[in-house]
């Protein structure tokens, strides 16, 4: 029996801020859930559905160059 390939990895710790039902919240610290209500960013339920649209990635930081790098020298 073959299962599909998961497009974005297995690791994903499932969290409120992802999550297909839920929503951010006036305040903008938790997530309003259509299934649980006001909610932590970081709660999961049983009904968490992954949306990818949803995730926010983490900032890469870049590495530190100086111009002896660029130097044909």
């Amino acid at each position: 029996m073959m299962f599909p390939k998961k497009i974005y990895g297995s690791k994903i710790a499932p969290a409120c801020s992802y999550c297909t039902y839920g929503a951010l919240a006036a305040d903008g610290k938790m997530i309003y859930c259509r299934k649980r209500g006001v909610v932590s960013p970081y709660y999961s339920c049983r009904k968490f559905h992954y949306d990818p649209l949803m995730r926010v990635p983490r900032r890469q930081e870049l590495p530190k160059f100086d111009p002896s790098d660029f130097s044909l020298d």
